[in-house]
Parts: structure tokens; C-alpha cells; sequence
């Protein structure tokens, strides 16, 4: 299942005194299983970008085919199902009474109940990672990473193909932050969908995801594998983004060691690198 955006642009209130043009001829082809990350500064147009995935917003020219079919078209709730938008603090968005109902609400309106209806909700909850107990309290009695989660089981028990999650760790801890990463990671690796992210945390987009698309000024500025992207530095910095912290510390530490590995990006590489480097130096000392 693929994305095709064709030369989109798109204007917020159109034909008034507020008119303000939000994105600009985007050309861009996401396939079916990739993982990528949509990076740019506040007001670059990411979210305007990603809710036409799913026909939120519809384009003021060009087109968005998803899986064959036009998001501007009819069949939009069968294009919702299959593309699956997870904004950003979805807890938000909880009202139910219990996280049952919480989690059931877009199976009912689909029409699915009984045996079906609760296997989905089961199988839902072991992706993300609760305990069925959790079913029948309030989710207003959940942890912060245990309501986002909750959140995006509301949104994965209709089997979408495609994930967005919007900011998905926004306003959490650094505890939580690492519980929804994680959880992301195991969803992309076990459920075999393709997920797009949008987010500014370089380091988590780093560790995360295989490719890039930067945003900026509603246009796509870079679009390539993470390596590629974050070799760049001077480039992100232009538009007022950087590379991950771990890729700075890389850089200068190839000023004093010339023989180390500077296009690093994340602190898992970095340690194998350094590791690999004082293994190297170890066994010229012993030479």
C-alpha cells in the first residue's frame, strides 16, 4: 500500500483576507512498509502534509492517491480505516468511561462486535503492551505513557496498513518518551505496516526510522536515507534544524582521532564505534 503525492500545494482559508499557503508542489512516493521520519521546524507544513494522508484536509491543487485511491474522491471511510492518524496528545481525545469502550468506539461505528470485535481488542493490547485488566478502568486513571498508548490502541484495533503518529511523544516524561519509542519500534518490527512519524527529536528519529523527508516552507527541502540526511549538517542547520547531539560530539572527536567514524547518529552507533577505535588503538599499543 502506497502514498503518491503529486506537485500538492495547499492554502488555509482560501479567497479571504487570512489566505496563507501552507504547502508548495510536494512530490513525494512513500511504499508500503518503509518507516519514515517527516522532520521540520514549527510551521513548516508537517501536519498540513500528513493529514491528507488519510483525506483530513484535501488539496487546493495536485493529488494524493493512496493504495489507488483519490483522497479528494469518495471512499473516504474506507481510506480511514486503512490509514490510521494518531495526533499529537491523543489522550485528548479519551471520553469513554473505561478504556473498553474507549478502545471499541471506531469497531461499532464500522459495524464489528461479539467474538471479533474482542480478539481485535485483545491481540491490540498485547501490541501495545497493557495487561487486559486495564480494559475496565478509567483511562483517566492511567499513567501518561499508558494513556497515549491506550490512545493508539484506539487507533491500530481497526488494522490500518498505515500508521501516522504526530508528534507521538510529545509532553512525556523522559521515562515515557522512551516507553511510546520503544513501543513504536516493536509495532513497525512485529505488525509489518508502514509507519510515518512526525517529529522534531533528531536523536529518536535517528534510531527509529530508515528515511527522512525535511519540511520546510511547505516545500520538501531533503529527502533521503538517515545517513545521508544527517551527514548534512550545515544544510539542516541552514533551515533551522540540526543533526542529532551524538553526531556533533562525533565530529570533534574525529578532530582528535582522524582515523574515527563521524557519520554516526545515534548513541548506540557511537558507542560501537568508539569501542571499535580503542580496540583498534589497543592492538597497535600491543604491536
Amino acid at each position: 500500500m502506497s502514498i503518491e503525492v503529486k506537485n500538492l500545494s495547499y492554502v488555509y482559508m482560501k479567497g479571504t483576507p487570512f489566505e496563507r499557503k501552507a504547502l508548495e508542489d510536494i512530490n513525494i512516493k512513500i511504499d508500503k512498509g518503509e518507516f519514515v521520519g517527516i522532520i521540520g521546524h514549527t510551521g513548516s507544513g508537517k501536519s498540513t502534509l500528513v493529514q491528507h494522508f488519510n483525506g483530513l484536509l484535501k488539496p487546493t491543487t495536485g493529488k494524493v492517491i493512496v493504495n489507488g485511491m483519490d483522497t479528494s474522491g469518495k471512499g473516504l471511510k474506507e481510506l480511514r480505516r486503512q490509514v490510521g492518524i494518531v495526533f499529537q496528545y491523543p489522550e485528548h481525545q479519551l471520553f469513554e468511561e473505561t478504556v473498553y469502550k474507549d478502545i471499541v468506539f471506531g469497531l461499532k461505528k464500522l459495524g464489528i462486535e461479539g467474538g471479533t470485535m474482542d480478539e481485535r481488542i485483545y491481540s491490540t493490547l498485547e501490541i501495545v503492551g497493557l495487561d487486559r485488566s486495564i480494559l475496565y478502568k478509567s483511562p483517566f486513571e492511567l499513567s501518561g505513557g499508558q494513556k497515549r498508548r491506550v490512545a493508539i490502541a484506539g487507533v491500530l484495533v481497526m488494522e490500518p496498513e498505515i500508521i501516522v503518529l504526530d508528534e507521538p511523544a510529545a509532553g512525556l516524561d523522559p521515562s515515557g518518551r522512551n516507553e511510546i519509542f520503544n513501543f513504536i519500534k516493536k509495532l513497525y518490527m512485529n505488525c509489518k505496516v508502514t509507519v510515518i512519524i512526525v517529529s522534531h527529536n533528531m536523536e529518536e528519529i535517528a534510531r527509529l526510522v530508515n528515511r527522512v523527508i525535511v519540511i520546510n516552507k511547505g516545500r520538501v527541502e531533503m529527502d533521503g536515507p538517515v545517513k545521508e540526511i544527517f551527514r548534512n549538517t550545515k544544510k539542516l542547520e541552514s533551515i533551522g534544524l540540526s543533526a542529532p547531539q551524538v553526531t556533533y560530539l562525533m565530529k570533534e572527536l574525529k578532530k582528535i582521532f582522524p582515523g574515527i567514524d563521524d557519520n554516526i547518529h545515534t548513541v548506540e552507533e557511537a558507542k560501537a564505534e568508539i569501542l571499535r577505535l580503542l580496540g583498534r588503538r589497543g592492538g597497535d599499543a600491543r604491536a
